[in-house]
């Protein structure tokens, strides 16, 4: 067996698993800065990485450890009842929690004390989370036009429709704003919840957002300054 060793953390508005879009890519507007541990801080290690637009990043869920696994997980888009094999989905509940995303790459900056920071958008993951890995996303390689994507597909271009009457997404700059409403609009619930007397919440760039749900529209509830 290989040691696997964090090169990097991503940091990000999200303090939480809940709320993130469930796939890379699904929100372009969220963004997070690559910040290397102390011994990958050489711009060497970056170098001519600037001219990908986009990147590959090997990263590990935060999930508790468990004994054994599962050959088959119920996807929340599926409802959360029916069962596929652990290999046909992304669930973090596999044999090695091992997480893949594809992120544009919008700039690298050389800090005085932190080195090299990358700075990516459209991202799937939480602020804190290990990075083990970044490789250049190379299109003729990577991509595949004639690919199939099953039960995935069937869910892709679903979002809820989102009010905001007490005009509270107005404590956020316009570009964390922004960020926010397409994260409420990719609906963060999970897939089988349907109660539109319940309270959902989440943690965001320092607020504790909460939502109801019912017949497609979101309404954002309250938001509060997160103090802990």
């Amino acid at each position: 067996m290989h040691n696997l060793k964090r090169i990097a953390r991503i940091r990000c508005d999200f303090e939480t698993k809940f709320g993130l879009p469930r796939q890379s890519g699904l929100n372009e507007s969220l963004t997070g800065r690559i910040v290397f541990e102390r011994e990958y801080r050489s711009p060497d290690a970056v170098r001519g990485l600037e001219q990908f637009s986009h990147i590959w990043i090997l990263w590990l869920f935060d999930i508790p450890e468990r004994e054994g696994y599962s050959a088959t997980v119920r996807p929340p888009r599926l409802g959360g009842n029916e069962r596929v094999g652990v290999f046909a989905t992304r669930s973090p509940f596999r044999p090695n929690p091992i997480g893949l995303t594809v992120a544009k790459l919008e700039k690298i900056e050389i800090d005085p004390s932190l080195g090299p920071v990358i700075t990516v958008s459209g991202i799937d993951m939480m602020d804190g989370t290990e990075i083990f890995d970044i490789k250049p996303y190379i299109p003729y390689a990577d991509m595949r036009p004639d690919a199939v994507g099953s039960f995935a597909e069937e869910m892709k271009e679903y979002r809820l429709k989102v009010e905001d009457p007490k005009n509270l997404l107005s404590n956020f700059d316009q570009e964390k704003r922004e960020t926010l409403f397409k994260t409420l609009a990719l609906d963060p619930r999970p897939a089988y919840h349907d109660d539109p007397d319940r309270v959902y919440g989440f943690l965001y760039a320092g607020f504790d957002v909460r939502f109801t749900v019912d017949k497609g529209t979101l309404t954002v509830f309250e938001i509060m300054k997160n103090e802990f």
